[in-house]
């Protein structure tokens, strides 16, 4: 296994850890430009070692959901990786803190927000890591922008649950240099 990344640096990959994987990875903002937070976090996911961006969803806008704040930028991207799903985790957690991503309290407001909503078709349950994302299916902020880029991920009576939280689709261009 790959050691976990020092000082905010993505884990060290070296091509026999493991084979490359196509995950997904919900994205979502609701401080400052979440617009180019994203954008920026997009970039960065893709200059990982061994991952690269393949699709990209478009940019949405909702209101947070068991929370409060202003409303939340979300998307999702595809990407295929060479890490671990740990390692993604970890790699993913350092993009967020190097954000500005805190964690005063369970759903605060965030500069940033990076989660692996599926890791090919692993299941996984760790103290740290579940996937599928446990709260995938409740969350139109997931599920739009996810059906959007790989509808075969998502089932239509998982939509029909979230038809009624309000979504908006933006023509905001957020992932330039992808």
């Amino acid at each position: 296994m790959t050691p976990a990344p020092q000082s905010g640096a993505a884990p060290a990959l070296r091509p026999d850890d493991h084979p490359a994987t196509t995950a997904y990875i919900g994205l979502g903002a609701n401080l400052g430009d979440a617009a180019a937070a994203l954008g920026a976090a997009a970039r960065t996911i893709h200059a990982l070692p061994g991952t690269r961006v393949l699709h990209a969803s478009s940019l949405y806008r909702s209101a947070p959901v068991d929370a409060t704040g202003p409303d939340y930028h979300n998307a999702v991207v595809a990407v295929r990786t060479a890490l671990a799903p740990h390692d993604l985790l970890s790699a993913l957690q350092a993009i967020e803190a190097a954000a500005g991503r805190e964690r005063p309290y369970r759903n605060a407001p965030r500069t940033l927000d990076l989660d692996i909503l599926f890791f090919g078709e692993q299941v996984i349950d760790t103290p740290t890591l579940t996937v599928p994302h446990p709260r995938l299916r409740e969350r139109a902020f997931v599920l739009l922008p996810l059906a959007e880029i790989a509808p075969e991920q998502v089932r239509p009576e998982w939509l029909e649950a979230v038809q009624d939280q309000h979504i908006e689709k933006l023509a905001t261009v957020w992932c330039e240099g992808l």
